[in-house]
């Protein structure tokens, strides 16, 4: 079947071709799989819960659902099906979320505002286009172009379910009663791993992804970077080193901070990382599973840029750069405390007496200190694809490794995650870098 531009989309999306093309009964399985596993992220929420948007920068649970599967309705069945009829035309732009080849996305802030269409028509539209893309993969209509489309939805949809669980944390932390998400599986503290430092020599290293296999297209070109000599810690920074400084008055000393740092800490009042609360002496931070102690050998979470770089000064370290991270990370499997295991909560690093580097994917992303930029000779797609990584490519700082609640198939060395120096509600952390000793 040959891919037909719909007049209702003449931005028909150009995927580049170092996605991979799995076979066609291998991606309804994926397929399958990740539709599913985002549906029963959802489960344990109500109505009311997946209605909530506690502040602009995070979505309502309902249009998280509603627009990964316009992703797909857009991108592949108006693609694939001549004559395809949407579900529902005005979906077009309220589930749009920057893609503005493809028409007026509705505005960001005002999400939590569409109390229609209701959760059970959002679900059927999912069922709608489920039955829809599994139809043609099945029956092995999909035309090979569009395929790699389809894995870049799946990946996208992985991204989403990470945003479900960040933004209902959000949601649920903002309730004065703290409702748990759900109960979750408490490990066993055993201690936590001794900070050491793991050296690299220089070295001319590639960084950016390899042919073969599925990659994000601000992942490419590989190329080449000259990477200085370099010590990585072992392990994240802990809530236990974190609380230190701020006994050490770390939120008051204006020479650990960068000045848009120091001009956040004092007009939005921060005195801890987010979800922190002092009470009777004691801090407490809320969590997917309700409030707790603050756990002292568990990495610090739900810190911005600025506090990662201001308690690295404090600890006369600083933060790695992201081609030191990737250096280190390749050839590390991707395993870890990640969204599979339920935990949705960082860990401590386990004990033992080298300087192995530790919980590289999985507990919390971490902040690097390098700017979101292209790389020598990035090409973003043509079409309304193109939209997707390269026009955010200013003002963001690049994280690395995944936390808790990201999807470990969804996670590689190269991975190249993005924020504003000032978020907070992502699950990140620290990890400490210095120069050659």
């Amino acid at each position: 079947m040959s891919i037909e531009r719909s007049a209702r989309n003449p931005a028909a999306p150009a995927f580049p071709a170092r996605a991979a093309s799995p076979s066609a009964s291998t991606l309804a399985t994926r397929y399958s799989f990740v539709r599913g596993q985002t549906q029963a992220l959802v489960a344990p929420l109500s109505p009311e819960d997946c209605q909530i948007q506690s502040m602009a920068d995070a979505s309502p649970t309902k249009w998280h659902l509603a627009h990964t599967s316009w992703f797909f309705e857009t991108f592949v069945l108006e693609l694939a099906l001549a004559g395809y009829r949407a579900f529902e035309p005005r979906f077009r732009s309220l589930f749009n979320s920057y893609y503005n080849a493809v028409g007026a996305p509705y505005a960001r802030p005002a999400r939590g505002l569409l109390s229609r269409p209701s959760l059970d028509e959002v679900l059927e539209y999912r069922l709608h286009v489920d039955r829809q893309v599994l139809a043609l993969l099945r029956a092995g209509d999909l035309d090979a172009a569009l395929a790699p489309v389809v894995e870049l939805g799946l990946n996208h949809e992985q991204q989403h379910q990470e945003l479900i669980l960040t933004d209902i944390k959000h949601v649920l932390c903002t309730n004065p009663l703290r409702p748990a998400y759900r109960p979750l599986p408490s490990a066993p503290l055993a201690g936590v791993q001794r900070l050491r430092w793991r050296a690299y020599d220089e070295a001319i290293v590639p960084i950016g992804h390899e042919r073969g296999g599925f990659a994000f297209d601000n992942e490419s070109p590989r190329h080449r970077v000259l990477v200085p000599a370099f010590q990585l810690a072992s392990r994240p920074v802990t809530c236990g080193e974190y609380l230190d400084f701020i006994h050490d008055a770390g939120y008051t000393r204006p020479d650990l901070w960068l000045s848009e740092g120091w001009d956040a800490i004092r007009t939005q009042a921060w005195r801890a990382p987010l979800y922190w609360e002092e009470k009777a002496g004691a801090w407490w931070y809320a969590t997917l599973a309700g409030e707790r102690p603050v756990q002292p050998d568990e990495p610090v979470c739900h810190v911005s840029f600025y506090e990662a770089d201001a308690y690295a000064r404090w600890a006369g370290a600083r933060l790695p750069t992201e081609f030191e991270w990737e250096r280190a990370a390749t050839g590390i499997a991707v395993e870890g405390n990640l969204q599979e295991g339920g935990a949705y909560h960082p860990r401590p690093s386990a004990p033992n007496d080298n300087d192995d580097l530790q919980q590289m994917f999985g507990d919390v992303w971490e902040w690097t200190q390098s700017a979101y930029a292209s790389y020598p000779g990035f090409q973003p797609a043509t079409g309304a694809l193109g939209e997707y990584n390269g026009k955010f490519m200013c003002n963001q700082v690049v994280l690395r490794g995944g936390s808790c609640v990201t999807p470990q198939s969804h996670l590689r060395a190269t991975y190249r995650n993005f924020f504003p120096t000032g978020v907070r509600w992502q699950f990140s952390g620290i990890r400490l870098a210095r120069d050659a000793r």
